[in-house]
């Protein structure tokens, strides 16, 4: 999910990488990733599959409470 919100800030691939000190075709290889499994053909689709899942928020659209991963664990 960091790299989703990373792609939504505008980043590049390559500011990507530089940004989680990881190489460039790491990033290549998860944003490859994330298109095949959400079926996006393109970094919009993606964004907005996100968006339509409630992953990601811009500028209060779309906005939603998520509960924190760790919610989900004290509940069980």
């Amino acid at each position: 999910m960091e790299i989703i919100d990373l792609v939504a800030a505008g980043l590049t691939n390559q500011e990507i990488a530089e940004r989680l000190t990881i190489s460039k075709r790491t990033v290549d290889n998860h944003v490859s990733n994330m298109f095949t499994k959400t079926g996006s053909k393109n970094r919009v689709a993606l964004l907005n599959w996100a968006m339509d899942h409630g992953k990601i928020c811009r500028d209060g659209f779309n906005c939603c409470s998520l509960p924190d991963g760790d919610e989900d664990s004290s509940a069980s």
